[in-house]
């Protein structure tokens, strides 16, 4: 996994080393470097075991690539939520559904020209706030 790198991206990395480092101390960079990957490469195999260990059978059970996070696009995210989401009943249809009397009969919803009254508070939408 070299995160995008090109064989020819690569080569040109290592001859540009070559230059700055010189042929002299290359080896021990190069062996250096082996050295820190087979490290690398243990450690993330370490991490691994151990935390199949502590989760025991749940951890085959987890989809890994739905947990990563370079799959995230803000802009999908926001188009799902606003399409995938029930409509949100609004303060007229709340005012409406409140009109229905205990019998089933419809009465006309209050008009929004007429004044509301202490009697007749206008309507509260708690989610909008």
């Amino acid at each position: 996994m070299f995160f995008g790198l090109t064989i020819e991206k690569l080569l040109l990395i290592g001859v540009v080393a070559g230059l700055l480092i010189g042929p002299e101390r290359l080896p021990r960079y190069v062996e250096s470097l082996t050295k820190f990957a087979k490290r690398a490469r243990e450690y993330v195999s370490t991490a691994k075991s151990k935390m199949k260990d502590e989760m025991g059978s749940d951890f085959d059970d987890v989809d890994w690539r739905t947990l990563d996070p370079r799959q995230y696009d803000p802009r999908r995210i926001i188009r799902e939520a606003l399409l995938d989401d029930a409509p949100v009943p609004t303060v007229r249809a709340a005012s409406a559904a409140a009109a229905v009397t205990a019998a089933g009969a419809f009465t006309k919803p209050q008009s929004a020209s007429r004044p509301f009254t202490a009697e007749d508070p206008p309507p509260f939408d708690s989610e909008a706030t």
